[in-house]
């Protein structure tokens, strides 16, 4: 009984049945997000259904096999906290040029390679960098990912982009009834019901969603039992240096990002991140996004709806997120297995992801309340950090007639608001010529 009373919720390891419900929820609640980042480069590049397939199932083998590394860990690779890993959204648009302007594939591999390499190395270099992120950085950086998650989870709830039925009151009323239970079973369900309240409304919301003519089951039909992902499927990787230099932006925005939701989890689980193990998550990002490269997928970081996840059902063990990872690795090795998570409506997800989104958000201003806003520049930091993040979420084509790597930077909210908080804690509360009294404080929070 002592040694369970000294192990840390980060460390402890529920029984199989907890671990399982858990590590699906985790699934669910990034699956639409993982499968995407394949869905868009793989059509820009015009891909036959079958590449497409391919393209999906070797996202979600390398996405399982990143969570294992982030959570498990091995050597200095890995934050072990409980982390869940998919594509970049930020490598999106670099990737569709390079893949439309003559490279192809083996292109974007090369460098998605490159930039892996780039991220082991500068990991210990981010590392150091931790004292930049004080509480009112921290907790301005939260906020902004949970508020640039919400425009995903309205998208869902309207029916998903692109869907023919947008904004259809059906999808919405559907994304309301699983809002509303999700939040019922935190009320009122027992403790262990409650803890999996997201996966319930999923459950809930698919059972009603079913008779109503929300999901599409013929992709788990036509979907094969086993696929495996060879190396170098598409073929060579190709190192061109205008598609390595642009990745390597790339890289610098998703270590930025994946420090804010290290910090994130963090906070959330009682673990403080120091500067060695954010250097471990960061070179477990990069040797992740090295194994996308050689196995035919596109470069990996933390995924901030599953922060969301852990802070909203206060399920600390990184063992559930290990045990999500495992479930991904199931489901790229089994493409129907995959293709029946797809089913899942996007009205249902929208649902659970604005509690989750939200959760983030809240996190971020629970964390400022710790922050002393009295006779400083705190709250202009706040702000400006905050409007400078929101601009590309609220207007997406605010930089579009700005060079490739500008748009690489800026276009991701969360990156733009971080580099923005941080800036500004630099010039408000770490400039020459600041009394004494408050470098100590300062010293401390950072």
């Amino acid at each position: 009984m002592a040694t369970t009373a000294a192990t840390h919720p980060v460390d402890e390891i529920p029984p199989v049945r907890q671990l399982a419900a858990f590590g699906l929820q985790h699934v669910l609640a990034m699956y639409a997000g993982a499968v995407a980042v394949p869905l868009i480069v793989g059509g820009a590049l015009r891909l036959s259904p079958a590449d497409l397939a391919y393209l999906i199932t070797a996202d979600l083998l390398v996405c399982g096999v990143a969570t294992l590394i982030q959570c498990v860990g091995f050597w200095r690779f890995g934050v072990r906290l409980p982390i869940m890993q998919g594509c970049t959204f930020a490598a999106v648009s670099p990737m569709v040029l390079i893949g439309t302007t003559g490279g192809g594939l083996p292109a974007i591999y090369g460098s998605v390679i490159v930039a892996g390499l780039a991220i082991v190395l500068l990991a210990p270099v981010f590392g150091r960098l931790l004292r930049f992120f004080p509480p009112l950085v921290t907790g301005t950086v939260i906020l902004i990912i949970g508020v640039s998650l919400l425009p995903v989870a309205g998208n869902w709830a309207a029916g998903g982009v692109g869907a023919k039925d947008f904004g259809a009151p059906r999808n919405l009323a559907l994304a309301a009834f699983v809002l509303a239970v999700v939040l019922g079973v935190q009320r009122f369900a027992p403790a262990f019901l409650a803890r999996v309240a997201v996966l319930t409304g999923i459950v809930v919301g698919l059972a009603v969603a079913v008779p109503f003519g929300f999901t599409d089951f013929g992709g788990v039909a036509d979907a094969d039992w086993v696929g495996i992902s060879t190396p170098f499927h598409f073929g060579a990787p190709e190192f061109r240096v205008s598609a390595i230099v642009s990745m390597l932006v790339v890289a610098l925005v998703t270590m930025t990002e994946t420090t804010g939701d290290l910090i994130a989890v963090g906070e959330m689980t009682g673990r403080e991140v120091e500067p060695r193990s954010l250097a471990d998550g960061l070179r477990a990002d990069g040797l992740s996004t090295v194994l996308g490269g050689v196995f035919n997928t596109f470069p990996y970081t933390a995924y901030a709806q599953n922060v969301g996840l852990v802070g909203m059902t206060r399920v600390r063990s990184r063992w559930v997120v290990a045990a999500a990872g495992a479930l991904l690795v199931l489901l790229g090795l089994l493409p129907k297995l995959g293709a029946m998570v797809a089913a899942v409506p996007a009205p249902v997800l929208g649902g659970a992801g604005l509690v989750m989104f939200g959760t983030v958000a809240a996190s971020g201003l629970r964390t400022l309340a710790a922050v002393d806003f009295r006779d400083n520049h705190n709250l202009t930091v706040v702000a400006v950090s905050v409007a400078v993040g929101m601009l590309p979420v609220g207007v997406p084509t605010v930089y579009a007639k700005f060079p490739d790597w500008f748009q690489t930077v800026m276009n991701s909210g969360i990156s733009a608001g971080c580099l923005t908080a941080i800036a500004l804690n630099l010039l408000f509360n770490h400039r020459p010529g600041r009394e004494p009294r408050e470098a100590p404080a300062l010293a401390e929070s950072a």
